[in-house]
C-alpha cells in the first residue's frame, strides 16, 4: 500500500459511499473541465470562508474579527464582483495581525490553530486553481453553488454547541469527499492536474481529521451517532441523480440510466 493509499483507507472507512462512476466519467468529458476547474476554485473559497466565520463567531477578539474580513476581501472581490485578476491576488495570502483568542473559552485557541492553517491552505489552493485556468485560458466567469453544502448544512442543530458540532462534522464531510474525488479523478487527467490533485490528498487528508478532532473536543457527549447521521445523508447527495453537475454532486442525470443498468468499471490506479 503506497502512501497515498494509505491517506485514503480511513476516508473511504469514514465515507458511507464512494463517488459513483457515472460522476467520474461525466467529470472526465472536455468539456467538464472548466466547470469543474471553476467549481473547485469556488469551493476552496468556501472552505476557507467557513473556517473563517467559525472562528470569528466561537473563537476570536472583535479586532481579529475584523483583521480576518480584512484578510478575505480581495478574494472575495473576485470571486463574486470580478474584481481583480491573479496577478492582484498573488501574495495576498497573508493576515495582518495576529489573531488573538476570546477570553474565557475554552476551546478558542484549539479553533484557531486548526483553522488558520485550513484558511492558508484553502486559499493557497485558491490561488493555484486560478492559476491552472489561467494558464489554460478558461475564464472565471462564476458560477452557481450546488445542492451538496447546502443541504448538508440544513439539517445543522439549531442551539449551542450542538450547532458548532455539526458543523465542524459537515466540514469533515466535505474535506474528506473532496480527498476522495481528488484520487478518483487523478488517473484520468493530463499529467499537470493529476500531480495537483495527488498534492491536494494529504492537507484535505488532515483537514478532515481536524474537523472531527474539533467535534469531540467540543461536544460533551460521543459523535459517532452524530457522524453517522450526516454520513447517511452525504451519501444520499453523492450516491442519487442530481440534475446541477458540480464538484460535489450526486449521479449526472444526463448519465443516470447508463449506470444503474450498465455500469462501466472505472479502474483506480493512484
Amino acid at each position: 500500500m503506497n502512501e497515498y493509499q494509505q491517506l485514503l483507507a480511513p476516508i473511504r472507512q469514514f465515507l458511507q459511499c464512494e463517488t459513483p462512476d457515472a460522476w467520474v466519467q461525466k467529470a472526465c468529458l472536455p468539456e467538464s473541465l472548466p466547470i469543474i476547474l471553476k467549481d473547485h476554485l469556488l469551493c476552496e473559497l468556501k472552505a476557507a470562508q467557513s473556517a473563517m466565520f467559525l472562528i470569528r463567531k466561537y473563537a476570536v477578539d472583535k479586532q481579529s474579527a475584523t483583521v480576518l474580513l480584512e484578510w478575505f476581501k480581495p478574494y472575495e472581490a473576485f470571486a463574486y464582483d470580478r474584481i481583480g485578476d491573479i496577478y492582484t491576488l498573488k501574495n495576498k495570502n497573508q493576515i495582518s495581525k495576529q489573531i488573538l483568542a476570546k477570553k474565557q473559552s475554552p476551546y478558542s485557541q484549539d479553533l484557531i490553530d486548526k483553522m488558520v492553517l485550513l484558511i492558508k491552505e484553502e486559499l493557497h489552493h485558491f490561488y493555484q486553481v486560478l492559476e491552472i485556468m489561467h494558464q489554460r485560458n478558461i475564464p472565471y466567469d462564476g458560477i452557481t453553488a450546488g445542492r451538496y453544502a447546502k443541504s448538508l448544512f440544513s439539517y445543522i442543530s439549531p442551539h449551542d454547541p450542538k450547532t458548532l458540532v455539526d458543523k465542524l462534522i459537515i466540514g469533515a464531510y466535505i474535506e474528506a469527499r473532496s480527498c476522495e474525488r481528488f484520487a478518483k479523478l487523478a488517473p484520468y487527467l493530463d499529467e499537470q492536474l493529476a500531480n495537483f490533485y495527488i498534492s491536494l490528498l494529504r492537507s484535505e487528508a488532515r483537514h478532515y481529521q481536524d474537523y472531527l478532532h474539533l467535534a469531540q473536543l467540543i461536544s460533551k457527549q460521543d459523535i459517532t451517532e452524530r457522524i453517522n447521521y450526516f454520513g447517511i445523508i452525504e451519501a444520499e447527495l453523492i450516491s442519487t441523480p442530481d440534475d446541477d453537475f458540480k464538484f460535489h454532486s450526486g449521479v449526472p442525470i444526463t448519465l443516470t440510466r447508463a449506470y444503474w443498468y450498465k455500469k462501466i468499471p472505472i479502474n483506480f490506479h493512484l
